[in-house]
């Protein structure tokens, strides 16, 4: 099997026993599952993002690094909110550059308005239980509608054969953070939280693979 393979299994295993911890109430295997996950997704931008200095996969790389510092602090029992939310706001800056990087910002509004229809709605069922976390959350969810627009911009044009893998993955994001932030404030529903997980390894998997589509390394 090939690196990508071995390394994609490990990661589905890997969220497999972390959704069976967080359902567990287990946080010492939550503790070790999380941050393993995001680490296997990194190990899949290793050798692109250092062995041949890709600049797309560096900044992928970068995204992944900075959604690991917000995995742990979230994770902590003290809950550090703004600090993870940070944390992922940089990282969607990364991702913003890697989908930019062929063609640079593109102004499209084909793909521009769904988003923000989205945006919209869920903001609007946040909005009255943030409290003064409403400009946090809300100068988050502009950089992260900004990120998944650039990607499906980038996948709409054809930039490069890993577009359309980094467009499912930024969308998927969207969805995974969404659903959070609804379960966060509003309540879990039955079964959010392995909705949340499944979609946020599958989303920063879909962008980690686009930079080995882009690089040939994968066929598309």
């Amino acid at each position: 099997m090939r690196t990508w393979q071995l390394l994609s299994l490990a990661l589905a295993v890997a969220v497999v026993f972390l959704v069976r911890a967080e359902y567990a109430g287990a946080p010492a295997q939550v503790y070790l599952f999380k941050p393993l996950a995001t680490i296997l997704v990194m190990a899949l931008t290793f050798p692109l993002a250092w062995g041949t200095a890709d600049p797309y996969a560096r900044f992928v790389l970068g995204g992944l690094v900075c959604s690991l510092a917000g995995d742990v602090f979230l994770m902590l029992p003290s809950d550090r909110f703004v600090a993870g939310l940070a944390s992922f706001l940089v990282a969607h800056l990364f991702y913003i550059a890697a989908f930019t990087r062929d063609g640079g910002f593109s102004r499209g509004s084909a793909t521009a308005l769904p988003l923000v229809a989205i945006g919209a709605i869920v903001l609007s069922l946040l909005w009255p239980l943030l409290g003064p976390l409403r400009l946090p959350v809300l100068a988050y969810m502009l950089v992260i509608l900004v990120m998944a627009w650039q990607a499906l911009e980038r996948s709409r044009l054809g930039a490069h054969d890993g577009a359309w893998w980094g467009a499912v993955g930024a969308v998927l994001f969207v969805a995974s953070d969404s659903s959070l932030g609804l379960a966060r404030f509003r309540g879990d529903l039955p079964g959010s939280r392995a909705l949340i997980l499944v979609t946020y390894y599958l989303a920063q998997w879909m962008i980690a693979t686009s930079a080995l589509v882009r690089a040939g390394r994968l066929a598309r």
